[in-house]
């Protein structure tokens, strides 16, 4: 065969849309995702002073006003370039001076740090990470825990996954994953940030969560969470971060996005 028709599957999770991180101030806040990354703040939804969405491509940030949270892992980014994105953060250098606030030029993509810690890798466009937005998630998990985490994604929620050299590698979307690498470092503490999914089956893997006792919130019609991660038939989990699950009747799937950059 001159391709392999499983790499274009995408499975149930049709997207990936939102991850989701207090942060103490807007002004901080702004002068990082807007100002330095230049990404576009939503102009629709969430305009006041105790949140903030800010557009990436089809994908988003959600930054509610509260004490600043931090993802275990780094979040891909593509961006239009990055000549222009260094311009840009030196520029916001010095308003951000006295913070976590860093980056460098590695190869083939700049490694970022925001105001609060959180840590990013930027990559061109045009570099086969896909279109702009945030193409994956890549989180440091326990030794031996990422096949168990493949069998979690393939069996309850209908997502493919695979396991290459202590990495278990989700399809999330089109172009986009979650990515469990095997860490010996000693974990940190999970505080409470979240990623948004959409899921064409929505009622699958609610029964097969609910059979776990895994569900934490029935938001409303359109939306659940869960927060553990555990291998079909063990009881102790092998990661933990909230997914809030959405089903293609959300009224916020597919809504267009307001980019700067076309994206």
């Amino acid at each position: 065969m001159r391709f392999d028709p499983a790499s274009q599957d995408v499975g149930n999770i049709v997207c990936f849309e939102h991850v989701n991180l207090t942060v103490p101030d807007q002004e901080t806040a702004t002068d990082f995702y807007v100002a330095g990354l230049g990404l576009t703040r939503d102009p629709y939804m969430m305009v006041g002073t105790d949140n903030m969405w800010i557009n990436a491509g089809r994908q988003q940030f959600h930054l509610p006003r509260g004490n600043p949270q931090r993802f275990r892992g780094v979040i891909g980014l593509v961006l239009p370039d990055l000549d222009a994105l260094e311009e840009r953060l030196r520029r916001v250098a010095a308003r951000l001076d006295g913070t976590q606030f860093s980056w460098r030029r590695e190869n083939g993509h700049v490694a970022l740090t925001c105001p609060w810690g959180n840590r990013f890798r930027a990559h061109a466009a045009g570099g086969g990470f896909g279109p702009l937005g945030i193409p994956y998630l890549d989180m440091p998990v326990p030794e031996r825990a990422a096949a168990g985490i493949a069998q979690f994604y393939c069996a309850v929620m209908g997502a493919p996954a695979a396991v290459d050299g202590g990495c278990a590698r989700v399809t999330v979307g089109p172009g986009q994953h979650f990515l469990f690498r095997e860490s010996d470092a000693p974990a940190a503490e999970y505080d409470g940030h979240h990623v948004a999914v959409y899921a064409a089956d929505f009622s699958g893997p609610y029964r097969a969560l609910a059979e776990r006792s895994l569900i934490t919130a029935e938001d409303n019609a359109s939306q659940y969470r869960f927060v553990e991660i555990a291998a079909p038939g063990a009881e102790a989990p092998l990661f933990a971060i909230e997914h809030e699950v959405r089903s293609l009747h959300h009224p916020l799937y597919a809504r267009a996005l307001v980019n700067r950059n076309g994206g």
